[in-house]
């Protein structure tokens, strides 16, 4: 079994030292590592770790229905575990929350009666949820987990030499070319597993047989769906459920409608026969953001801050969670993906993975750029700045829509994400990075230099 490092536990940690800490949740689609993290981290840095989950044991929901006096559940659990619980140096995790509405209400009085009890909550349908109990406002810290990035797989692939190149990355220089074919490389393994880490597992415990691993790879992610879908007729509704259904499946094919290899704007007509118009699909496309299974990328019609002045709630693209998912989703052969010989999809193969791994560093909601017929997959707002940034699945870099942006609002700078070799071209302001550092971005050695 590896040992999966995740760039969430920086944040566990500092959680743990606040001195005003709240209850934590953790929020995010099954299978993204919740719980492994979790327990990873109490037991690392908690004299004892204990865990209870509300979903495998509906026994536990007993416990909160009497009242919510924080002193007898916390005698009740220990019962139950069979443990004491020291209140002062011990970590409690209750697992699948959202279970429980009880329970979730419950995290307001342990704020406030019993601080000094760390408490980490997760849930995997937790937005689901939310409008069912009484909500603990302002007595919570949200941390929100997401497959694992680029630099993650990384990580658990024991690729330690190129990540130790890219900590030390300097952005004044080419990187040398096998290291940009080595990284390549494994962005397209990336592309074909995801970031869910028993997958990743699956991959690091048989990649030196490729194409073994990558077939028990898709076989896995196919098990996979058939859970999401399985979530989705157990938690959705019996006529939602089918809506919902169909609108996940309908993914892949929407964002191929377009040629010109970026993702469309989501089109409601024809995803279910007879239903027409955003107010009818509202429901099935919030349930699945909601459940952390898909993410929207707003589209607004004005490279002006903010951002969310120049958007419109029906005006939206719709991305997978997950890249490897996308795959597995669209039936696209393993080979053709590691070929980079997947046709039309292959530019929103690029794009969702972009998406993925700017979400994962915190840069949420995401914004693309559309005026009459030009158009910039990201615009970001980076320390005040608004900045431009183009994705490429290969290595042509024309971007004829950045150009139009940076003519009519001037950005400081503008980026391009291809299969090019780094370059920053302080002449005509424009960044190019290879796609893969993504999960760098923005790069903060040097970012904004003088032009």
């Amino acid at each position: 079994m590896i040992i999966l490092k995740r760039i969430i536990y920086r944040s566990l940690l500092e959680w743990k030292e606040k001195n005003d800490r709240k209850p934590l949740i953790i929020k995010g689609a099954r299978q993204v590592g919740k719980t492994y993290i979790l327990k990873k981290f109490g037991a690392e840095h908690f004299n004892h770790c204990h865990y209870i989950n509300f979903e495998e044991d509906e026994a536990l929901h007993r416990v909160f229905e009497k009242d919510l006096k924080v002193d007898r559940i916390i005698q009740e659990i220990s019962f139950y575990l069979n443990q004491a619980i020291d209140t002062n140096d011990d970590l409690l995790i209750m697992d699948e929350i959202q279970a429980c509405p009880r329970a979730l209400t419950s995290l307001k009085y342990f704020s406030e009666k019993m601080p000094e009890l760390a408490v980490c909550s997760a849930g995997s349908l937790l937005g689901i949820h939310l409008g069912e109990a009484s909500f603990p406002v302002g007595k919570v810290k949200f941390l929100e987990m997401f497959p694992m990035n680029f630099m993650e797989f990384l990580m658990g692939a024991g690729e330690t030499m190129l990540l130790n190149f890219l900590s030390d990355l300097d952005i004044s220089q080419p990187v040398p070319d096998i290291v940009h074919q080595r990284l390549w490389e494994q962005m397209t393994h990336y592309f074909v597993v995801g970031g869910l880490p028993d997958i990743v597992q699956t991959y690091v415990d048989g990649k030196n047989d490729l194409f073994t691993c990558m077939k028990q790879v898709r076989e896995k992610q196919k098990d996979l769906l058939n859970q999401y879908l399985a979530d989705i007729a157990k938690h959705s509704g019996k006529v939602n459920s089918m809506h919902v259904d169909r609108l996940l499946r309908n993914i892949p094919a929407q964002i191929a409608r377009e040629q010109d290899g970026s993702i469309p704007k989501f089109k409601f007509k024809g995803v279910i026969p007879g239903i027409r118009g955003y107010s009818r699909l509202a429901g099935a496309i919030d349930w699945l953001v909601a459940s952390g299974l898909i993410h929207k990328i707003h589209i607004i019609n004005r490279g002006e801050l903010p951002f969310s002045a120049f958007s419109k709630e029906n005006f939206f693209k719709l991305i997978l969670f997950d890249v490897g998912l996308l795959g597995a989703l669209a039936d696209l052969p393993v080979k053709s993906v590691l070929d980079s010989d997947y046709g039309t999809y292959k530019g929103y193969f690029a794009e969702n993975f972009a998406a993925q791994e700017f979400l994962c560093q915190g840069h949420s909601p995401l914004y693309c750029w559309r005026e009459g017929r030009s158009e910039v997959e990201f615009v970001m707002e980076i320390n005040g700045l608004i900045i431009p940034i183009e994705i490429k699945s290969g290595w042509v870099t024309q971007a004829k829509s950045l150009n139009v942006f940076a003519g009519k609002y001037q950005p400081e700078y503008r980026v391009i994400f291809s299969g090019r070799n780094l370059h920053i071209d302080h002449e005509h302001k424009v960044h190019f990075y290879p796609l893969y550092l993504a999960s760098n971005f923005p790069i903060m050695q040097d970012p904004y230099p003088s032009y």
